[in-house]
């Protein structure tokens, strides 16, 4: 084990008994689920299940959806139970939520070694498999130490994470050595978790890709649809800090084109949505966490809530995807893609790089550096539906290239497990 990771484990060691007063904080925060704390304490709040235990590690929202299709496939064998474990609010909502029958949600436990072993003592998964770019030192380390085999799957290594794992290549190493299989999304991943040390990496493609398109409340939709009519749309998504500033003056230069626009803002932390509202300053604003619903006099709508993207991406023939114009790496464009709704986004991408450059290539467009340039490709949509349709259909039709990940990452995974009782 290197320098760092022995000093890292100490340090956890020495700050455990604060972690409790910590994840009280945040649960007076709405950040942890105040009757399940002991869970990321590594108390379990269900028993183990007899037979195999796949256990399946995601940060958050997204790669816990993505891994659903996974889960579904790898429950077909008999004899298994699949056990999820994520570290948001809103993520453990959603999984009780879509969750198939034979799998089970638990908080992660906190990257101590306490909460590790507690962990671990209880579940005794037979593999373990950790989604995107997840890599805790003591987790990592100790489920290997009981020699427990891992995978990374859906691996992702941007070029900014490289850079700073290459400064600890001796710890990297020591890490990503303990994975007996590393799937990455991509060439450049592969070539970046190679370089660090990992052992065995193939690339089996985004797990993103295969997801199923949004579904939709068709009640809520016709009812949102009915209220907004013929208006002109212009629609952001997934929106961080500090993108507002470059969407809202687009709104402004449209308006004077299409006087009845309404501009549709979807943040990817709901609870921003005052935020946004404040940031409209003199515009008329609706947001929908208070019930509310855009009139005639309406400018802006803030989507303020979770789990409704499938109807607000219903709402307009394309979509800007945020997280693109801050320096975040943008979010998923693959779920306005399969909805047929052609995509636009910053130039700030690199969590998915392969698609949207895929996409980008069908549409022929997509990528805006400013709020001019966000409008003046807004203005030709909307003032070409027909052209927006296609640029959708081309970009469903890339969506749809981009697929098989969940397939090769199952024989992946199916080949692992023969391995690991040979």
């Amino acid at each position: 084990m290197s320098l760092a990771l022995t000093a890292y484990r100490y340090a956890t060691m020495a700050l455990a008994p604060a972690v409790p007063f910590a994840l009280a904080r945040r649960a007076r925060n709405g950040k942890e689920d105040s009757l399940r704390i002991h869970e990321r304490l590594g108390y379990a709040s269900a028993p183990r299940p007899s037979g195999y235990l796949l256990w399946i590690h995601g940060a958050s929202v997204g790669e816990c959806l993505s891994v659903l299709p996974l889960i579904e496939r790898l429950l077909a064998a008999p004899g298994r139970t699949v056990l999820i474990t994520s570290g948001t609010v809103t993520s453990a909502k959603l999984m009780a939520e879509r969750l198939p029958r034979g799998a089970l949600h638990q908080y992660a436990p906190v990257d101590t070694p306490s909460a590790t072993r507690r962990f671990l003592d209880h579940w005794r998964p037979d593999v373990a498999l950790f989604v995107d770019s997840e890599i805790w030192p003591n987790i990592i380390s100790s489920a290997h130490g009981r020699g427990i085999p891992l995978a990374l799957v859906n691996g992702r290594m941007s070029e900014r994470s490289f850079r700073g794992w290459k400064r600890m290549q001796r710890t990297a190493s020591s890490l990503l050595s303990r994975y007996d299989l590393c799937l990455a999304q991509d060439v450049d991943s592969a070539e970046r978790l190679t370089a660090l040390g990992a052992r065995r990496v193939e690339i089996s493609g985004n797990l993103k890709a295969d997801a199923p398109p949004l579904a939709a409340d068709a009640q809520k939709l016709d009812e949102l649809r009915r209220v907004i009519g013929n208006r002109s749309v212009l629609l952001a998504v997934s929106t961080h800090t500090g993108e507002e500033e470059t969407i809202l003056p687009a709104h402004d230069r449209l308006r004077r084109l299409f006087p009845d626009l309404l501009t549709i803002i979807a943040p990817r932390h709901p609870i921003r949505g005052d935020e946004i509202a404040m940031l409209c300053g003199e515009r008329s604003v609706a947001q929908r966490s208070k019930g509310e619903t855009p009139c005639d006099e309406t400018e802006v709508y803030i989507a303020d809530t979770l789990g409704e993207l499938g109807i607000i991406y219903r709402l307009s023939r394309f979509a800007f995807v945020g997280g693109s114009l801050a320096p975040h790496g943008g979010q998923n464009p693959l779920e306005p893609a399969r909805l047929e709704r052609a995509v636009l986004a910053g130039p700030h991408t690199h969590n998915f790089t392969g698609a949207y450059e895929a996409i980008f290539a069908a549409q022929g467009l997509g990528r805006v550096f400013s709020s001019t340039e966000l409008a003046a490709v807004a203005e030709r949509l909307l003032v070409n539906p027909g052209e927006a349709m296609r640029l959708g259909k081309a970009a469903a039709e890339a969506a749809l290239s981009l697929g098989g990940a969940v397939e090769r990452t199952r024989i992946a995974i199916e080949a692992l497990l023969v391995d690991a009782r040979a």
